[in-house]
């Protein structure tokens, strides 16, 4: 079975891997271009209003586009499919409306509180459009998901996020600072358009879903929904919060080196996490009923995310200078020990990520609040504790305890509430891959980053090795 889960996995991850890659690349030239053109400024401002737009999404969608997932792949015949999808679809319209509300209503109030001014309420209201937006895209890709339509929903976002760049691309050239929120918009409509566009075909319901139905069948994903909201509103807003404080005690700038550490730390390392996730929480979702599976897939997963991390953390150390001249510009440098020092808290993401969807999977709303908010909050402190003590760099230093923490939390959720294991040699291989990644970054650190580009070229063919052995398995 091991074999056989790694080629599902692998194979989802090729797919996926070349989806975010590609994504991944139009996003480095529409931040290029954006660095480029309108200076860390217009980098911080993209921050500050995205962070925005990710803070009332967060709160208006109830977790559609996670529990919904769920609740599609769960559903025993293709006529149950389709009046969930339908429920969800109707859901999704219902929720982008209120969050665009709730965004142009809450504009002044945001407008002063970021900026101390009124002076971007209409940036503010202009948003709105994008919460609506998003929702519909959202639910779209949850129910390509759910359907294990992963072909097309590789193309969807593929065209989504091409075309957003090129309509985007004019609007930094011509507009300066006063494109950030025009392109946003642009951006969200392509993505929705061919989310719309790639959606499933022949789905239809044998009746029109009644006002009672859609609040009966939707209440099963939306009680699940609402304590990931609260969870991820907690979360969003941390980090809201602490772009703001950043933006007024160190300036625009500040948050632009903040912003572009955070991007390649977590958003291009996150493609892996992003790609496998894809496949593994439906898969999750199917065999929540059975502790023994639950045990085997996470298990699984783990080691099979570490062998692809490991690679992946050295060359990132190795080469970070380079990456951020390449991504952002020389002026971006101050972001370096920040992407270099947080590499160790993406090996602690990788071992609490594997565990954390056990959570969703069984469905566990109430532990999922509890363990979500008090990362979140544990997050903003050390935030703030380590950036007042070392700057930027030193926020290297909190992501990486702040994903201790984490798996500390997640695991005895894991390990007692859920009365499961992990294999001791899984424990020790996490252990020695953490190590590594430890003392790569002191080298990296006291004598040179491209010191490290041997050890990640023989990391890669060891991983390399490792997982051919996995597929072996599967042909025999």
């Amino acid at each position: 079975m091991s074999g056989t889960v790694s080629g599902r996995v692998l194979k989802a991850m090729g797919l996926f891997g070349g989806v975010r890659m590609l994504q991944i690349l139009f996003g480095v030239v529409r931040v290029k271009l954006i660095a480029l053109w309108l200076g860390p400024a217009g980098v911080g401002l993209f921050g500050i209003f995205n962070n925005a737009v990710e803070t009332v999404r967060t709160l208006a969608q109830l977790g559609l586009s996670s529990s919904s997932v769920r609740e599609i792949a769960s559903q025993p015949t293709a006529l149950h499919r389709a009046l969930i999808i339908a429920v969800v679809r109707r859901w999704a319209w219902i929720l982008g409306l209120f969050g665009a509300v709730l965004m142009a209503a809450g504009a002044p109030m945001l407008s002063r509180w970021t900026f101390g001014s009124s002076d971007h309420t209409l940036a503010y209201m202009g948003l709105a459009s994008v919460i609506f937006l998003l929702s519909v895209n959202s639910a779209g890709e949850a129910i390509l998901q759910g359907l294990g339509e992963l072909r097309r929903l590789a193309k969807a976002s593929v065209w989504g996020a091409g075309v957003g760049l090129i309509v985007s691309v004019p609007m930094y050239y011509f507009w300066g600072l006063s494109s950030v929120v025009p392109s946003i918009i642009a951006y969200a409509g392509a993505t929705c358009f061919f989310t719309l566009y790639f959606g499933p075909r022949g789905i239809r319901v044998e009746h029109p879903v009644s006002a009672s139905e859609t609040l009966s069948l939707g209440k099963r994903f939306i009680i699940l929904g609402i304590y990931m909201t609260a969870a991820d509103f907690i979360a969003q807003a941390m980090s809201y919060v602490f772009v703001a404080w950043l933006n007024v005690r160190g300036g625009d700038s500040e948050v632009g080196f903040y912003q572009a550490g955070y991007t390649v730390v977590n958003r291009y390392v996150g493609l892996i996490f992003a790609a496998i996730a894809t496949e593994y929480y439906p898969r999750l979702a199917r065999v929540a009923g059975s502790a023994m599976r639950l045990r085997v897939f996470v298990a699984h997963e783990m080691r099979l995310l570490l062998l692809l991390l490991f690679p992946a953390v050295l060359f990132l150390i190795a080469l970070a200078p380079y990456i951020v001249n390449i991504l952002y510009d020389s002026r971006f440098a101050s972001a370096v020990p920040f992407i270099t020092i947080a590499m160790a808290g993406v090996v602690l993401r990788g071992v609490s990520y594997c565990m954390s969807y056990v959570i969703l999977a069984k469905g566990d709303g109430h532990t999922f609040l509890m363990t979500e908010s008090l990362s979140a909050v544990a997050g903003l402190a050390l935030n703030i504790v380590c950036y007042r003590w070392w700057g930027i760099a030193g926020l290297g230093v909190s992501y990486t305890l702040w994903y201790l923490l984490y798996v500390i939390i997640i695991a005895w959720v894991y390990c007692i509430r859920y009365r499961q294991a992990l294999p001791r040699r899984l424990v020790l291989f996490a252990s020695l891959t953490l190590c590594l990644t430890v003392g790569a970054i002191i080298v990296a650190s006291i004598i040179s980053p491209l010191f490290l580009l041997i050890p990640a070229v023989i990391s890669g063919l060891l991983s390399l090795r490792s997982l051919r052995r996995l597929l072996m398995n599967k042909r025999k």
